[in-house]
């Protein structure tokens, strides 16, 4: 009985083997299209933007789009954005400015020397002398141009415009001007109100906001 067990067996074992081992049979049939095909096309980036701008240039849109640029930058260049917040003073104020500041990390020169550690507190007015006053005027007030332009010369005071056209008052009035863009030097000192005077006072700046008189230039 045993002998016969063994023997089927071996005979279904060997039936399996010549299943797996056998080759199998592979049909490849066409059923044809259902539905409708596009060829896969892909146009180079670099032909679409040239024809695009051939195409701009030949209709004078290209043209038109620069001259419109052009013009955009050199608005913002004549008249900045303006800061914002800030207000005509209507009553005198003053104060002090440190600028000392605290290292967050090691500092080291080219060569890998250390000029500063971390957490070392450092006041460049300690190796800088700030010898212009910096004075910040709204540049549409004319009291307050004038007012400064009286007191202050180009080698003793910059002016700062928080406001208007510096580049139209130096045309009219043949000395330089500059422009606190975004507001980083009036939001530095705290600055709210024009006009507005900072000077150097030993290792500290002292900022005064002063009040002009409409119609006094001084």
């Amino acid at each position: 009985m045993k002998r016969l067990l063994a023997a089927g067996g071996g005979a279904v074992l060997l039936g399996v083997v010549a299943f797996v081992t056998s080759p199998a049979r592979i049909e490849a049939r066409d059923y044809g299209q259902t539905g409708q095909a596009f060829p896969v096309i892909e146009p180079d980036l670099l032909s679409t933007i040239e024809a695009r701008l051939k195409r701009a240039e030949s209709t004078g849109e290209l043209a038109r789009t620069n001259e419109m640029f052009a013009k955009r930058v050199e608005a913002k260049v004549r008249r900045p954005t303006p800061v914002a917040g800030l207000s005509p003073a209507i009553e005198s104020r003053d104060w002090t400015y440190d600028p000392t500041v605290q290292l967050e990390h090691d500092i080291r020169d080219q060569k890998g020397n250390l000029i500063g550690r971390a957490g070392q507190r450092i006041n460049p007015l300690d190796f800088v002398a700030i010898r212009q006053t910096l004075v910040f005027v709204d540049g549409d007030d004319a009291d307050q141009v004038a007012w400064a332009t009286s007191r202050d010369t180009d080698l003793n005071a910059k002016i700062i415009f928080v406001s208007g056209s510096p580049i139209e008052e130096m045309t009219n009035r043949k000395r330089r001007f500059y422009f606190d863009q975004e507001g980083k030097l009036t939001s530095r000192f705290g600055i709210e109100h024009t006009p507005a005077v900072v000077q150097q006072n030993g290792r500290v700046m002292r900022v005064s906001e002063q009040v002009v008189k409409k119609g006094r230039a001084g």
